[in-house]
């Protein structure tokens, strides 16, 4: 008997890192369902062992998970290998499941694998996108514009949304960036909508702040609702740090133009992803100048959404309708 959409299960596995858990999110809502959120810690000693070996047990997990096993598992990063394994071996492989970004193990450990084009991995189960999926929409954005509308409406157009990340094993924020950024902005004839991360170091979010404020200026720094999909909506343009793959894909989804600020560092992946998005035409560095241009925006939650189906379809006999 083939289940719908309607009676299908759906749980999102992460250890909790925001831009992983809304990429699994995006990919489910992208399938129409509303997923069971698993933060799952490992404890020890699996904590400390690879999680590559294949020794998952029910005591591995914080906290324990228990049947019934959802028909579908989406799970991002390093941890939640072992809840994938797991679950697949105790469903007697009955849940259908996907994995986002490099598992650095056999791809045919999981149903399939879904990874940005900056990443090396292939084969015959793995999905390649332009960048990361995430929960931007049409739909979402033109809710969050009347959402916002008194908070962000006011601001004088052009509006633009600074999206503004930190330090990173890959990338460091300098204070000659920020001097730099803050400058510009400030020369900017236009509405600014500010936000900065957890990863954005105090003093300079201090100074940020400080500086940065006026009738035309919008700062949010973490205190009530966060308004980033408002700033998304209302945005005519996107300036972001170039240190976060998640942001800059959630910027470039939105088909608006997306100019990069340049931090310290880098690898090889980040370089890979910049010059895909320069080669799309969705980013060009920033140098305090503005310019419209238009590009077609990533859809990549809507990619893997529909490998999905397909795959669950001929597996399964499930019917997710398109």
């Amino acid at each position: 008997m083939k289940k719908s959409k309607q009676h299908l299960s759906c749980w999102v596995v992460t250890e909790g890192i925001a831009g992983t858990e809304n990429q699994c999110i995006g990919v489910a809502e992208a399938l129409g369902m509303r997923p069971v959120i698993k933060r799952i810690h490992l404890r020890e000693p699996w904590k400390s062992l690879s999680p590559y070996l294949g020794m998952e047990t029910w005591w591995a997990f914080d906290p324990l998970i228990y049947p019934p096993w959802p028909d579908i598992l989406i799970a991002g990063g390093r941890k939640s290998i072992a809840v994938s394994r797991y679950i697949k071996k105790m469903s007697n492989e009955q849940t259908f499941t996907v994995q986002l970004q490099d598992p650095r193990i056999r791809p045919g450990n999981f149903d399939l694998v879904a990874v940005p084009a900056h990443d090396p991995l292939r084969g015959k189960n793995v999905i390649v996108t332009a960048a990361t999926p995430n929960r931007i929409t049409d739909q979402k954005l033109k809710r969050a514009h009347e959402q916002f509308k008194d908070l962000l409406s006011p601001l004088p157009a052009p509006r633009v949304a600074v999206l503004i990340g930190g330090n990173s094993k890959t990338h460091k924020m300098s204070e000659q960036t920020v001097d730099t950024l803050i400058q510009q902005l400030k020369a900017l004839k236009a509405g600014l909508m500010i936000t900065v991360s957890r990863r954005t170091p105090a003093n300079f979010r201090k100074k940020l702040r400080a500086s940065l404020h006026g009738d035309s200026i919008y700062f949010w720094d973490g205190e009530g609702e966060n308004p980033y999909f408002g700033f998304l909506a209302y945005a005519d343009y996107i300036i972001a740090t170039n240190d976060s793959a998640s942001m800059l894909s959630e910027a470039a989804t939105t088909g608006k133009p997306l100019y990069a600020i340049n931090l310290e560092g880098g690898s090889a992946k980040f370089t890979a992803l910049y010059d895909m998005l320069k080669n799309r035409g969705a980013m060009k560095p920033f140098n305090g100048i503005l310019e419209k241009w238009t590009y077609e925006p990533l859809n990549d939650a809507e990619k893997v959404a529909q490998a999905i189906k397909m795959r669950m379809k001929d597996r399964f006999k499930a019917d997710i309708p398109s």
